[in-house]
């Protein structure tokens, strides 16, 4: 080495900085406290907005304000994200099997309205709208659905019935109240979408009382 090249000062090397992996969480992290639940709550939110078709997993994302790839980690696809946000709107339906359990006189009307109340509420209104919606125009989401009802609620249903056909007078059961729910909520067919709760439940409770226990 010169003399002169010891004297002139070396520059300084940059230190590079680290690259960001790919599909690295901005924001939250995997096991941040919380983080499941703000997903599922953004989850809720798009899907209510938008339905299941409009509905991406970079939407939920952003509104959750994590990365896409904590969404994957956590849900999965987007029908599996979209079933645990049907768990959570149908966490009221899920008491069903409890208001047979008391016995069943008065059934019909117990269920139905109990049905009507958990829709006539607003908050829980909101995210069972978009759910059967998203279910009418999308057969995914329609699967999902369908697999769901089954799973968790016609079935818990039927276990609680000792008649012959179970599964059909619970399946038709729920049809009568989601065709109530389709006609007085989602198409808003008059004059049943401005009837009472009382009347409504006037008309349906004998219905679902003959399906449930054969009783005329």
């Amino acid at each position: 080495m010169t003399p002169q090249e010891q004297q002139e000062p070396q520059a300084p090397q940059e230190t590079p900085s680290p690259k960001r992996r790919r599909g690295r969480p901005t924001g939250a992290r995997a096991g941040d406290s919380g983080t499941r639940e703000r997903i599922l709550a953004a989850a809720r939110a798009v899907f209510s907005e938008r339905g299941y078709d409009r509905t991406s997993i970079r939407a939920i994302a952003r509104a959750a304000e994590v990365d896409p790839a904590l969404v994957h980690h956590y849900f999965g696809a987007k029908e599996q994200i979209f079933e645990a946000a049907i768990e959570v709107s149908f966490a009221p339906a899920l008491s069903v099997p409890e208001l047979l359990a008391a016995g069943p006189e008065g059934v019909g009307e117990r269920l139905a309205r109990y049905f009507l109340s958990v829709w006539q509420n607003p908050v829980t209104r909101a995210p069972l709208l978009a759910v059967v919606r998203s279910a009418v125009t999308n057969e995914t989401a329609a699967t999902v659905l369908r697999g769901f009802v089954l799973r968790r609620l016609l079935l818990r249903v039927v276990g609680e019935l000792d008649l012959p056909d179970a599964r059909l007078r619970a399946e038709l059961a729920a049809a009568q109240m989601m065709g109530v729910v389709l006609m007085r909520y989602v198409l808003k067919v008059e004059p049943l979408a401005s009837a009472t709760e009382e009347e409504v439940v006037a008309y349906v409770a004998p219905t679902i009382q003959r399906y449930l226990t054969a009783a005329e």
